[in-house]
């Protein structure tokens, strides 16, 4: 805090650090790295002090690898971050990167009704390193979060990721680089905002309309679900043999192309039989951009006909936690199977 404001009307972000690269620093010593506390943040990047804000820290102890991250963690951070909305004018959430992106978007997900910025951050080299990219994420996600309307209201009202010079919507992004600084995208919607010498905004792709829907919804995800991607020379009886698995409720196939599958018998009936099983299976396309659109080509078609989802232009990401939320609470196979097809938090395009 800065000494010459008046800390009452400052205003006042929740900084969540689950973990991953960022919070690492190299000992002195040993030359080896460590997580470091995140309560002497301002030590170690006295930046935020020109940012006029206040701010409350927590973390997890010990920190948590994001190759790690289970259902577990999204439920803790929504279950936080909706019971402490009123409390902060907005959140940050220093994150790894291999898994941010399922992160964001479960956490979209979770939270209904979203008024103000959660932006999820992380960095390539450690906080600590020379060269490090984490300053500077981590000063934008502060500006990103503090960044009002005329009105006065929130400039970014949903979940985000920044990640080098763009804001993404979090359902949007996946992660498309493990060494370049410019580590995520979001191939099928526009950014959000790019900071290059002003942080510039792009009204036109903020916020989503949010269908009302009359459910008593449940912090919760069901791990019963598994991502499938297609290749050439995957046998039936592999097949048949994984969508067996004993307490499987949900399957995201990744397709070829538009959401294309093969087209023999023994595949289409080892994909009907599932279904009749009570497997809801949602097809995304394996492409890194582009959306499934099964009616194009004769090989969608029929695996539409086995009664297998399309999932439109989203993510893997999306699709996955967006299912295994959805499979949670207590609905109907049917009403999962529609609700994977209507945009419930700007996740897909319709």
């Amino acid at each position: 805090m800065t000494a010459t404001r008046d800390t009452a009307t400052l205003p006042h972000l929740k900084v969540i650090y689950t973990g991953g690269t960022i919070g690492m620093v190299q000992d002195t010593e040993t030359g080896a790295l460590k997580a470091f506390q995140f309560d002497y943040l301002r030590e170690h990047v006295p930046e935020l002090d020109q940012l006029h804000c206040t701010f409350d820290i927590a973390q997890c102890d010990p920190p948590i690898d994001s190759s790690a991250i289970t259902p577990a963690l999204w439920i803790k951070l929504g279950r936080m971050i909706q019971a402490e909305m009123k409390q902060y004018d907005g959140f940050v959430i220093l994150h790894g990167t291999d898994t941010m992106a399922y992160t964001a978007s479960a956490l979209s997900f979770m939270l209904r009704g979203l008024d103000r910025p959660v932006i999820l951050t992380g960095s390539q080299l450690p906080i600590g390193r020379l060269r490090t990219d984490g300053k500077e994420n981590l000063i934008t996600a502060f500006e990103i979060a503090l960044a009002r309307r005329t009105d006065g209201t929130p400039m970014i009202p949903e979940v985000a990721v920044y990640f080098e010079d763009y804001l993404y919507r979090g359902n949007r992004t996946l992660k498309y680089s493990a060494e370049h600084f410019e580590a995520f995208a979001s191939p099928n919607y526009p950014h959000l905002a790019f900071a290059g010498i002003d942080i510039k905004y792009s009204p036109s792709s903020i916020g989503f309309a949010e269908p009302t829907i009359a459910h008593e919804w449940v912090a919760d995800f069901d791990q019963q679900v598994v991502v499938l991607k297609l290749f050439p020379g995957l046998s039936a009886s592999l097949l048949d043999h994984i969508l067996h698995t004993p307490g499987l409720r949900g399957v995201v196939l990744e397709t070829f192309g538009s959401g294309n599958a093969p087209t023999d018998t023994t595949f289409l009936s080892t994909i009907r039989a599932a279904v009749e099983r009570g497997t809801t299976i949602v097809n995304v396309t394996q492409c890194y951009s582009g959306s499934v659109v099964m009616a194009r080509y004769e090989t969608g078609n029929v695996l539409s006909q086995t009664g297998v989802i399309g999932g439109g232009d989203m993510t893997t990401e999306a699709a996955v936690t967006k299912l295994m939320y959805l499979l949670a609470q207590d609905l109907s196979q049917e009403t999962v199977a529609h609700l994977m097809q209507v945009s419930l938090r700007g996740e897909l395009t319709v």
